[in-house]
C-alpha cells in the first residue's frame, strides 16, 4: 500500500487521460470511452494498491492484475508507462505494426503483462484460476481482475464466478467496469444486467459498490479488500464513459472509434484545464 495523496492520485489519472487521448489519435483506431472512465481505478491501482516491481515485473511476490476487457488496455499501457515498465515515449507506437503495445495486450510482449487478453468473458477463469494456485502454493500475492459490465453477458464469467466461491478465493478481487455501454449501444438495452451486486451476492461473494470516478471512494473499496475474509470480493465501479472529456461522456458512439484531430486538441485542452484546477 503506497502513501500517494489523492491531490497527487487525481492529478495521475490526468496524465493518464492525455496520453490515451494522444495514442488514440496517434493510432487512429482503438477505443477511447472505457480507458478514459478507468482511468481512476488503474490509477489507484498502479500508485497506491498493487505491489508491483517494474524492474522486476516477475517478482515472486508481485500482485497479479488481470485485464479481461483487454480492449481498454490504452489505460493499462498508460499506466504502465508511469509506473516505469516502459518508456512513455513507445506509447504512441500503439496498434503500430511491430509494436509491443498492441490493441488488445499479448503477455510475452510487455513485461508486466499477467495474460493476453481479447476474447470477452475469459479473464475471470485465469484470474480465479491464477488465485487458487497461490493459495495452494501457500502464497499471499493479491489478484486483481478487471471486467467490463458487458462481459457479464458471458456464460464463462458466471462459471468462474461459482468456482471463486467454491474454492473460497479470499485473495481475488473483482472490478467491474459498470459504464453501462458497449459497442452496439447500453447494456441494458441490449442485454439487461439489472443488478450486479445482488447477482453476485447470491453466488456467495462479498460485494462493494461505489462512484468508479471518486478517488476516496475507489481508495476506501480497495482497502476494504484488504481486510482478511473468506470470500472472493467484487468492487462494483459505476464510471462514466469518456470521463473527463465532456463531449464524449455517457455517449456508446465513443465506445470503441478514436479522436479525429480536431476532436483530440478539444479533448486535451478540457484535460489540461482540468489539471489547472488541480494543481
Amino acid at each position: 500500500m503506497h502513501t500517494t495523496s489523492i491531490k497527487e492520485l487525481k492529478l495521475i489519472a490526468n496524465t493518464l487521460r492525455q496520453n490515451i487521448i494522444k495514442m488514440l489519435y496517434k493510432a487512429k483506431s482503438g477505443h477511447t470511452a472505457g480507458p478514459l472512465g478507468m482511468a481512476d481505478i488503474f490509477t489507484a491501482l498502479y500508485f497506491h494498491h498493487l505491489n508491483v516491481y517494474p524492474k522486476k515485473p516477475k517478482h515472486p511476490d508481485r500482485d497479479l492484475l488481470v485485464l479481461s476487457n483487454g480492449h481498454i488496455c490504452p489505460v493499462l499501457y498508460a499506466a504502465m508507462a508511469k509506473k516505469g515498465f516502459f518508456p512513455k515515449k513507445e506509447l504512441l507506437t500503439f496498434r503500430q505494426t511491430g509494436s509491443r503495445l498492441q490493441g488488445h495486450p499479448h503477455r510475452e510482449s510487455l513485461p508486466g503483462l499477467e495474460t493476453s487478453s481479447g476474447p470477452l468473458g475469459s479473464g475471470l477463469s485465469q484470474a480465479a484460476g491464477m488465485a487458487l494456485a497461490l493459495k495452494k502454493d501457500g502464497k499471499k500475492n493479491k489478484v486483481v481482475c478487471v471486467t467490463s459490465d458487458g462481459e457479464h453477458q458471458e456464460g464463462n464469467t458466471w462459471e468462474a464466478v461459482m468456482f471463486a466461491e467454491k474454492y473460497a478465493l479470499d485473495n481475488l478481487t473483482v472490478i467491474v467496469d459498470r459504464n453501462r455501454i458497449q459497442i452496439d449501444g447500453f447494456t441494458e438495452e441490449i442485454m439487461p444486467l439489472k443488478s450486479l451486486r445482488e447477482k453476485y451476492a447470491s453466488f456467495g461473494w462479498g460485494t462493494i459498490e461505489i462512484n468508479g470516478n471518486n478517488m476516496k471512494d475507489i481508495l476506501t473499496a480497495l482497502h476494504i479488500s484488504m481486510k482478511p475474509r473468506k470470500h472472493a470480493l467484487v468492487i462494483i465501479a459505476h464510471t462514466t464513459p469518456g470521463k473527463g472529456v465532456s463531449f464524449m461522456e455517457n455517449k456508446y458512439e465513443w465506445h470503441g472509434k478514436p479522436p479525429s484531430e480536431e476532436e483530440a486538441v478539444r479533448a486535451l485542452e478540457e484535460l489540461e484545464e482540468q489539471r489547472r484546477h488541480l494543481e
